[in-house]
């Protein structure tokens, strides 16, 4: 019971909370006027996330974790870019039904675009990131570049078109580049999450420790949850000089813990096989459990009687589970147990009715329950007609599991170092398991596979060229397993570019006025219509799988987004008919390009037409 306590708000508490709520990284301890360690707020790391370029910080000693570069990575994660998201119907599967998404393109891009459209959005998110083994591949990203040269160049590629490294032991940024690297995008996945939502991250010990402190900034290690151990191999490796690994890690966040709640594991035969009903009990089943705690409460130290006429007292040190008065309900509701012959000492009947339906797991997740790597990459070489195109994929038992422990039968899960697409199948073989509807975000940058690995010869020019065939191939076998399951096995394919507008759309001042009338079409030429609409519901942060109905109205082409929220036309020419009949839909939002009015009449009507029919809907140009 809480204490009333009787006085005002401390305003500095709120606020302190406020800030550490918004900006978790900035909390830290620093030492006052009377040499006490107090709380304190790091102003230059809250001045970082406010500015668009990078701030020098002062000297003052605190406890903090650093690397070089780490304000630059902030600057990074917070920096605006010019980049749209473009459908590639030819590669996706059932486009036009499917809710699933898979994304081609640099993360930290993609994880910005889709800030405005799924903020908050997110159940859950499992990646697995390099590990930093000393020849695993991390993003470059060039903290060289000004702040302006980075939005014009973003997701920039060096000469040899290579937009990872290898981050070798002998670089002499070793765990800089890699925390780089991992701190700009778990600062905007997190901002992707949902307030109940959880994040679960692979790693080894190479960045374990480094992994942890960055979460630690990043979600609060208040919202730390589990660090969960995956045995993932079952025998040693002998060639090892000291200890073979036969483990990895998996940690895993809450944004806010106070609001997450664990659906715990499904409950097994051999769970429920502990609970018997040597009583016949009405209620069913029951298992007997422990009737004293510690230390002892003096109330709750008495003397009990059993029905044999036996006098029992609590151990020492300990006393009973209920004060006395509630220990004989207990016994009048006959949910106490003294054995079959009324003698033993006083047990509590827990009955399966009544018990929580999901098992609370444990952070050692062994291989027998969850799969271990070889039997993981075992199964996909078996998928794909015994070629072997991943060395280490993680278990799908593995991740069905952490999507089981959080993510709702209806949510969005999210995995933006996507791999072999592990993440997708798990989601699609729990939903055709339990019949639920979660839908995959899969981000993945096309990584070219090397010319001499089976992946190449194979055809396969990029790992997304995998992952979305091992989609296909993994939606086709859950079908013929489970043929009465209804899951979704599509997924809509979109990928990274540059924007649909040309410069002189984000930067008009810099062309001169004898110029404009040959820019009169700022968009770019080979650039189609649905290229226009997911940029634009990119921006109006519209769903990217969001129902899109074609239709023509008077010979022009017409996109109906989720039934009348969001309408465009981007054809050239359009007439007062097109505007007037689009006006009758009452959409939230209608789209059109500022040029595609057929003459000036119909640009001097627009506003009166809509007045009429729609006053409510947001009028937008590009």
């Amino acid at each position: 019971m809480d204490k009333l306590k009787m006085q005002t708000v401390n305003k500095a508490d709120e606020n302190f909370r406020k800030l550490a709520a918004m900006f978790p990284n900035a909390v830290t301890e620093t030492i006052d006027e009377n040499g006490e360690v107090v709380r304190a707020i790091d102003k230059d790391v809250l001045m970082q996330e406010i500015s668009c370029k990078v701030v020098e910080g002062g000297v003052e000693e605190r406890y903090q974790f650093t690397w070089p570069d780490k304000r630059k990575s902030v600057l990074l994660a917070n920096a605006p870019i010019n980049k749209t998201l473009r459908p590639c119907r030819e590669e996706s599967v059932d486009f036009d039904n499917t809710e699933n998404l898979y994304i081609e393109g640099d993360n930290l891009e993609v994880l910005k675009l889709l800030q405005e459209t799924y903020l908050g959005k997110i159940k859950m998110i499992y990646i697995d990131p390099p590990y930093n083994t000393g020849n695993d591949f991390v993003y470059e990203d060039d903290f060289a570049q000004s702040t302006e040269e980075y939005l014009e160049n973003s997701g920039q590629f060096d000469e040899d078109g290579n937009r990872l490294v290898k981050n070798l032991d002998s670089n002499g940024r070793f765990h800089t580049d890699w925390l780089n690297m991992i701190y700009s995008r778990l600062k905007l996945a997190k901002d992707l999450l949902s307030d109940d939502g959880v994040i679960f991250i692979s790693i080894d010990d190479n960045e374990q420790e480094n992994l942890k402190k960055c979460c630690d900034e990043v979600f609060g290690s208040q919202n730390f949850i589990a660090q969960i151990i995956w045995e993932r191999a079952y025998s040693p490796v002998n060639l090892k000089k000291h200890f073979s690994e036969n483990h990895d890690y998996v940690l895993c966040y809450a944004k806010n813990v106070q609001e997450t709640l664990c659906n715990g594991l499904p409950r097994t035969a051999e769970s429920d096989n502990r609970y018997s009903n040597p009583d016949n009990d009405p209620r069913g089943a029951w298992q007997s459990d422990n009737a004293t705690v510690g230390p002892a409460v003096p109330e709750k130290v008495y003397e009990i009687v059993t029905p044999s006429g036996r006098v029992v007292s609590p151990p020492s040190g300990r006393c009973w589970l209920y004060t006395k008065e509630r220990f004989n309900e207990m016994i009048n509701d006959n949910r106490i147990w003294f054995g079959s012959d009324g003698k033993n000492v006083p047990r509590i009947k827990r009955f399966l009715s009544e018990v929580k339906q999901g098992l609370t797991p444990m952070t050692i997740w062994k291989y027998t329950e969850v799969g271990h790597s070889q039997e993981a990459a075992q199964k996909l070489k078996e998928l794909f007609d015994g070629k072997a195109y991943f060395d280490y994929p993680k278990s799908v038992e593995l991740i069905k599991r952490c999507v089981q422990l959080y993510a709702d039968k209806d949510c969005y899960v999210l995995d933006f170092f996507s791999g072999s697409a592990a993440t997708a199948h798990a989601v699609m073989q729990l939903n055709a398991e339990d019949g639920g509807n979660r839908k995959f975000i899969m981000v993945q940058l096309p990584e070219e596979t090397d010319e001499k690995s089976e992946a190449y010869k194979a055809g396969y020019k990029n790992i997304c060229e995998i992952g979305k065939e091992r989609i296909r191939r993994a939606a086709k076998k859950i079908a013929e397993e489970n043929p009465e399951a209804k899951f979704d096995g599509g997924f809509r394919v979109l990928k990274c570019d540059t924007s649909n507008m040309k410069n002189v759309y984000y930067n008009p001042e810099e062309y001169k006025l004898p110029l404009i009338p040959n820019l009169e079409n700022n968009i770019k030429e080979d650039r189609t219509p649905e290229d226009l609409l997911f940029q634009v519901m990119l921006d109006l942060g519209v769903l990217l799988s969001g129902k899109i109905e074609e239709t023509t109205i008077a010979g022009k082409k017409v996109f109906n987004v989720e039934d009348n929220y969001l309408i465009a036309c981007f054809d050239n020419n359009v007439t007062e008919e097109v505007i007037t009949e689009i006006a009758k839909q009452k959409p939230y939002y209608f789209v059109m390009r500022d040029s595609s009015m057929a003459n000036d009449s119909v640009a001097t009507n627009f506003e009166q037409i809509f007045s009429a029919y729609s006053p409510d809907t947001v009028r937008k140009v590009l």
